[in-house]
């Protein structure tokens, strides 16, 4: 019972330090990534954690995603070669059929929305919350606008004081 239970421990420590190899192997590869150096070699479990955990603005405005997705081809043997890390290496890969397909129906269909999870999301509409908005301001910009809220609240002070003794001499 003992060796059972000690085996069990053996075993679930392993594979928790597979998962935290692969989560550091993924961190590993968005660092040499976002600084133009060379990456391949790493395993598709490697690929998929980094691609998971990339930010949406790295997604967006980066070419990350487009060079971990051709290592992760060229390590399952659909690439030549690994990738350089440079624009140079960013070559796109053929659509899918279910890639294509979905490509002419968003042609075909407009900005009819679509079914994410439980919620329809409106192609062009954008849905942000005033706490999101406000949580990505920078503190330089928020130190201006107190300084605006402090100098106007100072010149309505000054004003009631005018109207105040005004009011006082006649």
């Amino acid at each position: 019972m003992v060796r059972l239970a000690t085996l069990a421990l053996v075993v679930l420590a392993v594979l928790g330090f597979g998962s935290a190899a692969a989560a550091n192997e993924a961190q590993t590869i968005l660092d040499k990534c976002g600084h133009h150096e060379p990456f391949s070699g790493y395993s598709q479990k490697a690929y998929r954690e980094a691609l998971r955990q990339m930010t949406t603005t790295g997604i967006e405005y980066g070419e990350c995603e487009s060079l971990i997705r051709k290592a992760e081809e060229a390590a399952a043997g659909g690439g030549a070669g690994a990738t350089t890390g440079t624009p140079s290496a960013n070559v796109p890969s053929p659509l899918t059929p279910a890639e294509q397909h979905a490509v002419q129906s968003a042609h075909r269909d407009g900005a009819t929305p679509v079914q994410v999870g439980s919620v329809p999301v409106r192609p062009g509409v954008v849905h942000a919350d005033i706490a999101s908005a406000v949580n990505t301001l920078p503190r330089s910009l928020f130190a201006v606008l107190a300084f605006m809220v402090a100098g106007a609240i100072m010149l309505a002070i000054g004003e009631v004081r005018k109207r105040v003794r005004s009011r006082r001499d006649s």
